[in-house]
């Protein structure tokens, strides 16, 4: 079955709850801490434009047969024009089903100007689409191609600050973020130390707590903080310090060598993965499916991790269907993590879905649709209501 055409579209994904939060969301509180926060005065004067401005980026693949299957990442504006401008001229009149090949002629195409980063995120949501459309036309959900479910159902974890409000939905593990960094000093570390011990207070010590620095920190603050927190019994640190600092995460592999180390979120295909996992740079590898290269490239991931014995947990995976149907397959992946506002306290989960099909966590676990392809329930209307 050959592909008859690629459709690339921008999209804005905007649940609406029509349960009124019993209170506000807290990181309305706690702004998450990011690298450009170095430069206080852009925040200030109000001259700094979120890269969230773009909107969603969406393809739709169709085979000869009329079956179509649908994808999508971040960052629409720049993404879309890598997808229309390189790949859909090569991609078109090919067998659909050749995902493995499909993945490497995007790969290569990129390859003047480099196919991680933003290439990435474009190679992502075809490769996405591809998927979605195999497991229509096999009659068979995304996970049965990937190898069947490895697990009765995906342990999951919330993200966020509302922890009180997670622990009422049934969650046995959470994650914080850093709303203060390196350029917060001595007083920031007290701040973090302040919240992560009122955090542990609250949940107690048969939940587990993470931390995520979103790429803040430096080497010396990392330690740091680590040091400082290590009475709370984190089970990770996350995305510490610029996930191009391959010497940064060797040195604080052996200062804080106790210290369960997690990343890859901002790590784009598997070659990064492969070269961190012969170095043991981390513990656990965290690929977001949407980004790192698609269900292709998430998978070879997997099996790099499983090699050198270091878990996978997908960067949002239970977010959407396509890091849950992963999670469901792959040995490598022991839990799965729901972020992107998980919702507001006393709003059910169900009214945050994102994408009709989404199956949606209950007491802390997640079962993956099991109709065919990743389970979405759209169709051109709703495709349509979406577009910007």
């Amino acid at each position: 079955m050959k592909i008859k055409e690629i459709r690339v579209v921008e999209i804005e994904l905007n649940p609406q709850p029509t349960t009124k939060p019993r209170t506000p969301i807290k990181t309305k509180e706690y702004r998450l801490n990011r690298p450009i926060d170095m430069y206080s005065t852009l925040w200030e004067e109000g001259r700094h434009i979120s890269s969230s401005n773009w909107k969603r980026p969406a393809v739709i693949v169709t085979a000869e047969d009329g079956t179509w299957g649908f994808g999508l990442s971040l960052y629409g504006g720049p993404v879309c024009r890598i997808i229309e401008d390189h790949f859909v001229p090569n991609l078109l009149g090919e067998n659909c089903m050749a995902t493995e090949k499909l993945w490497d002629i995007m790969v290569r195409l990129s390859t003047a100007f480099g196919a991680t980063g933003l290439s990435s995120y474009a190679i992502s949501v075809v490769d996405c689409a591809l998927w979605d459309l195999k497991g229509k036309l096999l009659n068979k959900p995304v996970y049965e191609l990937l190898g069947g479910p490895q697990k009765d159902k995906i342990f999951c974890y919330a993200s966020g600050f509302d922890q009180e409000w997670y622990m009422e939905l049934g969650f046995k593990a959470t994650k914080l973020f850093t709303p203060y960094g390196p350029e917060h000093g001595l007083d920031g570390i007290h701040k973090l130390e302040e919240l992560v011990s009122n955090t542990r207070e609250l949940i107690g010590d048969n939940i587990e707590l993470m931390l995520d620095a979103w790429t803040n920190f430096d080497v010396e603050h990392t330690v740091r903080v680590c040091e400082k927190l290590r009475p709370y019994g984190l089970k990770w640190m996350e995305d510490y310090i610029s996930a191009d600092d391959t010497v940064g995460y060797q040195t604080i592999r052996e200062r804080i060598p106790w210290q369960t180390l997690a990343t890859g979120e901002h790590w784009y295909l598997p070659t990064a993965f492969a070269n961190a996992a012969g170095q043991r740079l981390v513990d656990i590898f965290q690929p977001d499916v949407l980004w790192c290269g698609g269900i292709t490239s998430a998978q070879k991931i997997c099996h790099i991790a499983e090699a050198h014995g270091i878990s996978v947990i997908a960067h949002g995976g239970m977010n959407y269907p396509y890091g849950q149907h992963l999670s469901y397959a792959m040995p490598a992946i022991t839990w799965g993590e729901r972020s992107e506002g998980v919702s507001s306290p006393g709003v059910p989960l169900e009214e945050m879905v994102k994408i009709p099909g989404t199956s949606v966590i209950k007491d802390g676990y997640l079962v993956p649709s099991d109709a065919p392809g990743f389970g979405l329930e759209i169709d051109e209307n709703w495709i349509e209501s979406v577009m910007v």
